[in-house]
């Protein structure tokens, strides 16, 4: 399941940018408590770590309590927590932010529990399948506009949902690789595509778009 949004940290782009030019559809969202861990080898203390691996997104959510902890620490991304986990078990002064699965994989001690900056530190993630989910009675929907390079147009795409009683529940701007300066936009709101009133929302918006992607409707996550 790739991750989309963090609590923290906000949205995975690259999640975002996937859908582009993916046939795929969103199946389905969970959303997850997550806590990193500070590991090492066992014969890495923690006055001893020159360098902390991570995936980018657990350096940034851990940024206070390495600040606080590991001023001089050097901090690399990587691919992974795991690639990190991996890493640690095999330099010495290496430690690595990762899960408890991740320090039992590789036999690692633990520096440092719960080092995450956010206790409520939260990350959704997204399900992906190959055909629309039918409507379950509570469902996020999501969508990709293109709009057209005039005046007035995000104001276009954006006024259908307030007039239609529709949710809006994020709006996220991303480079679109059509050409220079060009931007999509992702919408996730309330409701399944299939419903009326967003039925009529899409209708509103189309003259004022290049292209409308539905990337999928699917029940909402519960934490």
């Amino acid at each position: 399941m790739p991750s989309v949004e963090n609590s923290t940290e906000g949205i995975v782009n690259h999640t975002l940018d996937s859908f582009i030019d993916s046939p795929l559809f969103i199946a389905g969202e969970v959303k997850l408590r997550i806590h990193h861990n500070l590991l090492s080898g066992t014969e890495t203390k923690l006055e001893n770590v020159t360098r902390v691996y991570a995936h980018q997104q657990a350096l940034a959510q851990c940024r206070k309590w390495l600040d606080s902890h590991c001023p001089q620490v050097e901090r690399i991304a990587v691919s992974s927590n795991g690639k990190a986990a991996k890493l640690a078990a095999e330099e010495p002064g290496v430690a690595a932010i990762a899960s408890d699965m991740a320090a039992e994989l590789y036999d690692l001690d633990f520096l440092a529990k719960n080092v995450e900056d956010s206790p409520d530190n939260t990350t959704r993630f997204l399900i992906i399948g190959s055909e629309v989910v039918p409507a379950s009675g509570e469902d996020k929907t999501s969508i990709m506009v293109s709009v057209k390079d005039k005046p007035g147009a995000l104001y276009h795409v954006l006024e259908p949902f307030q007039r239609h009683g529709v949710n809006m529940n994020r709006l996220e701007s991303r480079p679109s690789n059509s050409s220079t300066w060009a931007y999509v936009f992702y919408i996730d709101f309330d409701g399944h595509f299939d419903d009326e009133n967003v039925q009529a929302v899409i209708k509103d918006i189309s003259p004022d778009a290049v292209d409308i992607k539905h990337l999928g409707s699917y029940p909402v996550g519960v934490l």
